[in-house]
């Protein structure tokens, strides 16, 4: 059998307060993967273009793509595969590892590298968010502040998504949003708008639970305009993905979604995907079927 030989594209900064957490991850599954014999380049980024710009040369090459880091560095490196026949494997080493937990990945080193070099690779879908590919998922709205603020956190992991998440929802209005899912218009006033791939996102939390990565479409949750108190409960719902049971909560499923800001705000509303906020509305998301090869366990039955 030919061993696979990897490029480790690194996100030097991942993790934050616990970058030295992220390096020890890659330090264990480069020593596995050397031992049984692949070949392993390790390339640090300083920045997310870059991050592309190595992705594409090593797959270009011919060698399997790692991304190593958050979900900014695994949409990064997806992007720049998706469409192609490259392969790509994701080692998490960020603070929210969602796309990650979607695809089931293996949290002990030692099945992560039997993964990455015996796993069949599996065709999932991508994102594209105004022509740039993503993969998780594009968000709106209260989601896209507390995306900020997690960022702007010293806090790691789950508390700085949420004591970002809190802090985003205390202080946000309901606006006025226009959804358009494959052509038909949803005129609504609410919270946050958000286009899912994969079901997770913001640490673990379940905002789409019936998204799947592999079946050509985007579940659009809507968090209608409620009660304070009620945001609140659907924000901690979110843990379980109870949310989506409340009437207040709509999902919308589709191949294409359009969010438009109706009303006039003081501000152009942001949008971001996979952790990073990307820019204003509007955003047109739509659904890449098969456009990626990851390393990852089968879909569940």
């Amino acid at each position: 059998m030919t061993l696979r030989s990897f490029t480790a594209v690194v996100n030097p900064s991942a993790g934050g307060p616990g970058a030295a957490s992220s390096a020890a991850t890659l330090l264990r599954i480069t020593r596995l993967l050397r031992e049984a014999g692949a070949r392993v380049d390790v390339e640090y980024s300083r920045c997310l273009g870059h991050a592309a710009d190595l992705a594409r040369t090593a797959a270009d090459e011919g060698r399997v793509v790692l991304a190593v880091g958050g979900d900014g560095m695994a949409g990064c490196v997806a992007g720049a595969a998706a469409g192609t026949d490259a392969v790509i494997g994701i080692v998490p080493a960020g603070r929210g590892n969602d796309f990650a937990r979607q695809l089931g990945l293996p949290a002990g080193a030692e099945e992560m590298a039997a993964l990455l070099l015996y796993g069949e690779p599996r065709r999932i879908d991508a994102i594209e968010a105004n022509g740039v590919p993503v993969l998780g998922s594009v968000y709106t709205g209260v989601d896209a502040l507390a995306n900020h603020y997690a960022n702007r956190s010293r806090l790691r992991g789950a508390a700085a998504y949420y004591f970002g998440g809190m802090r985003a929802v205390a202080t946000w209005p309901a606006v006025g949003y226009r959804v358009t899912v494959d052509g038909v218009a949803y005129e609504r006033e609410g919270y946050t708008v958000v286009a899912a791939n994969s079901g997770y996102y913001g640490f673990g939390r379940r905002v789409a639970p019936q998204a799947r990565v592999d079946d050509g479409l985007l579940d659009v949750v809507i968090l209608n305009r409620s009660s304070r108190l009620l945001f609140f409960k659907v924000m901690q719902e979110l843990t379980e993905g109870t949310h989506v049971r409340r009437p207040e909560v709509e999902v919308l499923r589709g191949r294409e979604v359009r969010i438009e800001q109706t009303a006039p705000a003081r501000v152009r509303l942001r949008y971001g995907a996979d952790g990073e906020l990307l820019g204003g509305l509007p955003v047109t998301a739509r659904v890449l079927p098969g456009a990626l090869r990851v390393l990852a366990p089968p879909a569940a039955a």
